[in-house]
This record gives structure tokens, C-alpha cells and sequence, in this order.
């Protein structure tokens, strides 16, 4: 609690004996022992009567409905956590007494073209991302994004009614009117 070892708690009984001295040292001790225990009996009791203080608000039933309405296995979320972990690829065991749960041959073929489909998908964006990390360039998404940025923005269409096209916004000046 206060963090005191046993090299400073014989200083303060050597500078406690020197002070007191030898004759009512034990004295000194034995008070200063009755008024920890007194000070932590009022510390259990007033712990005592808060429990029952909350005990009569019905905190207790509160925090016992809080802990009810967040528990995972109770919502259903314990297999939202079972999915995070879940290999499509990989077989589950089939449990004791059920019937086998082995996939088909529609299922084996399906399977294994998505991950054909994956596998070529991966090594294409690992060609497009050490063709753009060796020539320096930015990636296609970048470029569209840059390029959309420098461009200028389009004109309005003209009004039909004859009237001339706005010309867009005057160049900016400096405080001394110049551009």
C-alpha cells in the first residue's frame, strides 16, 4: 500500500528508538497497533454499510440485468466468434451422433475453383504492386485520383435564353489589386 520495504522500515524503528528511546518504545507500538485496527475496523464497516446501502437501491440487480444483457454467449455471440476463426477450406470434424457432414463433389469442385479465382486474383495485385513499386510510379487508383484532382473543372452549359456564359471566378489579387 505505502510501498515501504524492510531497509525503510528499520530506519524509521532506529529513529523511533532513538527518539522514544528503549523504555516507551513498546508502548508507542502497541498504540500505534490499536489505531491501525481501529482504523480499519471503521474502514470495514463503512465498506458494510455502503454494500448494504446498494444492496436496498437495487444496484445490485441493475448490475446483475447490465451484466446479463452483455454477455456474449447470451446474445448469440459466442458463435459470431466461432465464424472470425472459420476456414471454408479446412474440414470440421462431424460430431459424436450426427450424421456426416463430408461435402459433395459439387461442393469439393465449387470450392476449389474459388480458390483458383483467389490465387490468381492475389498473384495479379502482387505483379501490379512490384510493377509500381519499381517504376516509381503511383498506383492506378492514385493516378485517377491525381489526375481528377489537377483537372479542371467543366464548364456550366450555356443558358438557352441568349444570355452569356458566366465567365467563373475572377483570377485572385493581392492587397495591392494585382494578380
Amino acid at each position: 500500500m505505502f510501498d515501504i520495504g524492510w531497509t525503510e522500515l528499520l530506519i524509521v524503528g532506529i529513529v523511533a528508538l532513538i527518539v522514544v528511546g528503549p523504555k516507551d518504545l513498546p508502548k508507542m507500538f502497541r498504540t500505534l497497533g490499536q489505531m491501525t485496527a481501529k482504523m480499519r475496523g471503521m474502514a470495514r464497516e463503512f465498506q458494510r454499510a455502503m454494500d448494504d446501502a446498494a444492496d436496498a437501491s437495487g444496484v445490485k440487480d441493475v448490475a446483475r440485468d447490465l451484466r446479463k444483457a452483455t454477455d456474449p454467449q447470451g446474445m448469440g455471440l459466442d458463435e459470431v466468434n466461432k465464424m472470425r476463426n472459420w476456414d471454408p477450406l479446412k474440414e470440421d470434424a462431424p460430431a459424436k451422433g450426427s450424421a456426416s457432414t463430408a461435402p459433395s463433389e459439387e461442393d469439393e469442385a465449387a470450392m476449389d475453383q474459388i480458390a483458383a479465382e483467389m490465387d490468381n486474383l492475389k498473384r495479379e495485385r502482387a505483379a501490379r504492386v512490384s510493377t509500381a513499386t519499381k517504376s516509381g510510379s503511383p498506383s492506378p487508383a492514385r493516378r485517377e485520383t491525381a489526375a481528377a484532382k489537377d483537372a479542371p473543372p467543366e464548364p456550366a452549359p450555356a443558358p438557352e435564353t441568349g444570355a452569356q456564359p458566366d465567365p467563373g471566378p475572377a483570377p485572385e489579387t493581392d492587397d495591392k489589386g494585382q494578380a
